[in-house]
């Protein structure tokens, strides 16, 4: 498992239940202990830290797969780039409501991996990941449906 900031973890997860009134994981035990339960959990987890060009910050192991990219190369991807060029604006039109209404619950949208490959996300459900001041320092998103798609002609 790679080296994840336990605070980022508990901001994440403390955001979540904020907003969505339930818990993401089990949170028993220690933040080191549900940082692994959140890696290893069967569903995508990924986020980004607020910035112009967001870059991941955090994918578990099933974010890693579906991406087909390293930790390495996930945290240093822009989260734009996994979208399909022609879908950006959707996906900035999705963050922006996000931003204002705190999550968005049901999203559904294409994405590709860093092979190239496509697949549309199903169900997900998109937050902002607050500080203990409440003050926004990124959004995060969960889903544990997705569908491969047929190449771009």
């Amino acid at each position: 498992m790679p080296c994840v900031d336990a605070a980022w973890i508990r901001r994440l997860l403390d955001s979540h239940a904020m907003w969505l009134k339930q818990e993401l994981i089990d949170r028993s035990g220690s933040i080191e202990a549900q940082s692994e339960r959140l890696f290893l959990a069967p569903f995508v987890v990924a986020s980004h830290l607020d910035s112009a060009d967001p870059i991941f910050n955090y994918g578990n192991r099933q974010a890693l797969d579906l991406w087909e990219m390293s930790w390495e190369g996930f945290t240093a991807t822009p989260s734009r780039l996994t979208a399909e060029p022609a879908l950006r604006g959707e996906r900035a039109r999705m963050l922006r409501q996000v931003t204002s209404r705190g999550y968005v619950a049901d999203y559904r949208g294409v994405r590709i991996s860093g092979t190239g490959r496509r697949f549309l996300v199903q169900h997900a459900t998109v937050w902002n990941v607050l500080d203990e001041d409440g003050s926004r320092l990124g959004q995060a998103v969960a889903f544990s449906d997705w569908t491969p798609l047929a190449p771009l002609p």
